[in-house]
């Protein structure tokens, strides 16, 4: 088998198999709004349902914001998926953010984005 197709350790294994799962998630359509776009399917591993966030640096220029967007995903997720949702999820920024305040996500903003996101969820 030539060096590139091995699979070294069963952890990158793990992670071959849900980058799969993530890239068929975003062959279906979309739930979506003008911000966010969510793509649902039932989960896999009855267990631990996948998340799948992406948030691109041509939408949000600094690291720190981008960041703070996806926490802010993994505890709205973390905390629906404790209670109704059981589903393996993929959320995707659809716009830039910080326009008006030269490329910064500020709090107003923040709290806009936090509230549509909870509507797809």
């Amino acid at each position: 088998m030539p060096v590139a197709l091995r699979v070294v350790n069963a952890s990158l294994f793990k992670f071959a198999l849900k980058s799969a799962r993530i890239a068929e998630l975003l062959k279906t359509p979309p739930t979506s709004n003008k911000s966010w776009g969510a793509y649902f399917a039932e989960p896999q591993n009855a267990k631990h349902p996948d998340l799948g966030i992406a948030v691109a640096k041509k939408l949000v220029r600094r690291a720190v914001d981008r960041n703070a967007l996806k926490r802010m995903i993994r505890n709205l997720m973390r905390d629906a998926q404790a209670s109704n949702l059981h589903r393996d999820a993929v959320i995707k920024l659809r716009h830039a953010v910080g326009k008006t305040t030269r490329g910064r996500l500020r709090k107003p903003e923040l709290s806009i984005l936090r509230n549509k996101i909870t509507e797809l969820i």
